[in-house]
């Protein structure tokens, strides 16, 4: 290494200070943009950055478990005392968890784990390659940072992690795979297949009017930084005709302009609701294209330039001040701006007015050829989800993989385009999901215990000898390399050979028949022995006579299991008026909405986990489950105790929850249930219920009764009271007066238990 090269990057600061720069490409090549930078600066110039993952609390407890020899399962109880906080550190994980400072304080064994963990604690723990970074060099990179290779592909990367990189002078670039530029790229490659189409997203018109249609209605699932709740309720109301509108609405949907009103403002404004002001005559060829409001950066620039004479290199200056709000020097741009203004004949006041403006933009301005660049991609998929439905949706599903979150989104956003979602085709799909002329149907790829190595040798055998005219010469065609028995199980479950014309319970009942015979054929043509069966074609599926079709909620159970997702039918679907009439938001939505909100959230359980707590009391953790994604949901044990029959596996249900977003996947806590009634789809409210608490005897004294009655008025609503009272052989019940009537809620549940104790009451 030229050392003295490399002291001279730390010592001169003209040369630490590299540009970052950004770049967002197709991930499927992004590798090839990596390829061609090594071939145009040369491979040893051109390098992947590493990236160093350091020892976290609970990965410092589980390690040094190891050390002690301990099982698993202790070690990891240990390691879940520590709170779920992002980047917790044990030291604060000891002072909030008193279950861990338990441990550390009277368990020996546990202490010395702990002391230990402590050690270990922040040490890096592994390397790896960095998502996107790359760094370019104007020499050989081995004079100024140690190298190593990575991988199968032996990569060459950096022993130096990107702020090591940057800090000696480098230039590090942000190589990022963007999915919708893959999903453009996608849909382009299914239009050209599906209809023999060569579509030129480069020169699309921008003045279409059926796009700018979809964009006002709002229906932009899918559409670049346009699916959120919020933006497409902004798009209704601004109603975008033109592509300057579309740069607009990126830039003012943040949180500081959102914040301000000034989006209103822009709307109210935009459709004459509102006068369009200007403080001078000269802002208006300033802003005249944002109702005079100021929205760009660039904007800043121009103010500067036209009426406090600016040069462009001092305007960028002041541009940068702005945004990151340095007061001493936002102090020196004032003085200047208004000098300036004042030497260009503005009067002072005035120069004062339009700074303070400028001043203002600091919290919500944006960067106009930013948000132009995601506005041209935002406008291309807007196209092409317009004119070109199928293609574009099939590209987008398949964009997202195995994210079992999004999968619905898309799904439901499908069926409200009439588009139907079919099973998938041994003859019809291919790896990812495929647009046909009935629909879309699921890729090949997606079908659990299948594989993409799998999926691509069904397909080369199609095209290379033509459609599987049977099971037989499917199995047979395929081979046991490819295909076992629990695939072939799998491909059937999930509805790829129904094209056959058998039921899917007909062929489950058959299939491994029908495998055997194949094998011994295939078996017996290796061995030169086809003479031996050549005229004696046996053919199970026939011989058997037809099964009826699986019961539908197996069916669409087998669907779920084996591609992720309900798709013939959704048990939702027969009942979705009457949850849209008590859901306020739609799981989807759930990003959109503050922190610590209350609404009505609605769909089927999908799964359930009984948990007992810290005092033995069962609670519930909840996978709930709309047309449109799936949250996590917690039921504390009060609650859980009055709903644990309803709160079951494949149950329909809403509920009242409080919404917590944050760092991780947005959760939930429920604190209010409605059931939804099995015999016909309406739901079953705590109002047409009546809530019965159990007494016996002995409690019925008069301070019991007394405390009783106080709960019971301190949480009034509309669900009707009735004790019951056990005497001796006899249980006798008494409704209480309408003054009594409760809102049955967690909390009054949570009082009645606590005086009562478990098993008291019970809402029928």
């Amino acid at each position: 290494m030229k050392y003295g090269l490399l002291f001279e990057r730390f010592l001169n600061p003209s040369r630490r200070t590299m540009p970052d720069i950004d770049i967002d490409f197709c991930y499927k090549r992004r590798p090839e943009v990596i390829e061609y930078v090594s071939r145009k600066y040369g491979d040893d110039r051109v390098a992947q950055i590493a990236t160093f993952s350091t020892m976290a609390a609970r990965a410092a407890i589980r390690d040094a478990g190891r050390v002690y020899n301990l099982e698993y399962g202790k070690v990891d109880r240990l390691a879940k005392m520590v709170p779920e906080i992002l980047n917790i550190t044990l030291g604060k994980a000891l002072e909030t968890s008193p279950e861990l400072r338990d441990a550390y304080e009277n368990d020996e064994l546990g202490g010395r784990i702990i002391d230990t963990a402590l050690k270990l604690e922040g040490i890096t723990r592994q390397d790896s390659i960095h998502a996107a970074g790359v760094v370019i060099a104007d020499d050989q990179l081995s004079n100024y940072t140690p190298l190593q290779r990575r991988g199968a592909e032996e990569e060459i990367v950096t022993q130096y992690d990107m702020d090591a990189i940057q800090s000696i002078g480098l230039l590090k670039m942000d190589f990022l795979g963007l999915r919708t530029l893959t999903v453009i790229s996608d849909t382009l490659e299914n239009i050209s297949r599906g209809r023999g189409v060569k579509v030129d997203i480069e020169g699309i018109p921008f003045d279409d009017g059926a796009t700018f249609d979809l964009l006002q209605r709002g229906e932009t699932i899918g559409v670049f930084q346009l699916e959120s709740a919020g933006m497409r309720s902004l798009l209704q109301d601004l109603r975008p005709d033109c592509f300057e509108d579309l740069i607009a609405v990126l830039a003012l949907y943040r949180p500081g302009p959102l914040r301000s009103g000034m989006v209103k403002d822009f709307v109210n404004r935009r459709h004459k609701r509102m006068p369009i002001e200007y403080i001078h005559p000269d802002l208006e060829p300033v802003l005249e294209q944002t109702s005079g409001i100021i929205v760009y950066q660039e904007q800043v620039m121009r103010l500067a330039v036209e009426m406090a004479g600016y040069t462009m290199a001092e305007a960028d200056v002041l541009r940068g001040v702005v945004a990151k709000s340095k007061a001493e020097e936002m102090k020196e741009q004032r003085e200047k701006f208004i000098e300036g203004a004042v030497a260009r004949g503005y009067a002072r006041k005035l120069a004062v007015k339009i700074f303070e403006l400028v001043e203002n933009f600091g919290y919500y301005g944006f960067n106009k050829s930013h948000s132009t660049a995601y506005a041209l991609i935002s406008y291309q998929t807007a196209y092409l989800k317009t004119h070109y439905p199928k293609e574009f949706m099939a590209a987008n599903i398949t964009s997202i993989g195995g994210n079992k979150d999004k999968l619905p989104v898309f799904v439901n956003e499908c069926r409200k385009m009439n588009i139907r979602i079919l099973p998938p085709d041994i003859n019809e799909s291919y790896k990812e999901f495929t647009p046909v002329e009935e629909g879309i149907r699921f890729g090949l790829s997606a079908v659990r215990n299948l594989g993409e190595a799998a999926a691509d040798r069904l397909i080369s055998l199609r095209r290379e000898s033509g459609p599987y005219e049977s099971l037989s010469d499917f199995c047979q065609r395929a081979g046991t390399g490819t295909m076992n028995k629990r695939t072939l199980e799998s491909l059937i479950k999930s509805g790829a050979f129904d094209y056959l014309g058998y039921t899917r319970n007909h062929l489950l009942k058959i299939y491994d028949r029908v495998a055997d015979i194949a094998t011994e054929k295939q078996r017996l043509l290796e061995e030169g022995q086809h003479s031996l069966f050549e005229d004696e074609e046996e053919d199970p599926l026939a011989e058997a006579p037809m099964q009826e079709e699986l019961e539908k909620d197996i069916m669409l159970a087998y669907e779920k299991e084996m591609l992720g997702i309900y798709v013939t039918d959704h048990p939702l679907m027969q009942v979705k008026e009457a949850l849209a009439r008590h859901v306020e938001c739609e799981i989807a939505d759930l990003p959109e909405q503050q922190d610590g909100s209350v609404k009505w959230i609605g769909g089927i359980v999908s799964k359930k986990t009984q948990r007992f707590t810290k005092k033995g009391d069962l609670m519930a953790n909840l996978t709930l489950e709309d047309l449109t994604g799936r949250v996590e949901v917690t039921v504390f044990p009060a609650l859980y105790l009055q709903y644990k029959e309803i709160l079951e596996e494949d149950r329909v249900v809403c509920i009242k929850a409080r919404i917590e977003t944050g760092e991780r996947d947005e959760e939930a806590a429920a604190v209010r249930v409605l059931a939804l009634d099995a015999s016909e789809p309406r739901l079953k409210s705590p109002e047409q219920c009546d809530l019965y608490i159990d007494l016996d005897g002995v409690r019925a004294e008069r301070q019991t009764m007394d405390r009783l009655k106080a709960i019971l008025e301190r949480h009034p609503g509309e669900t009707p009271v009735k004790l019951k009272l056990k005497m001796q052989d006899a249980v006798k019940v008494f409704r209480l007066p309408g003054q009594y009537k409760v809102n049955a809620d967690g909390s009054l549940y949570a009082e009645v238990l606590s005086l009562l104790g478990d098993g008291c009451i019970v809402l029928e």
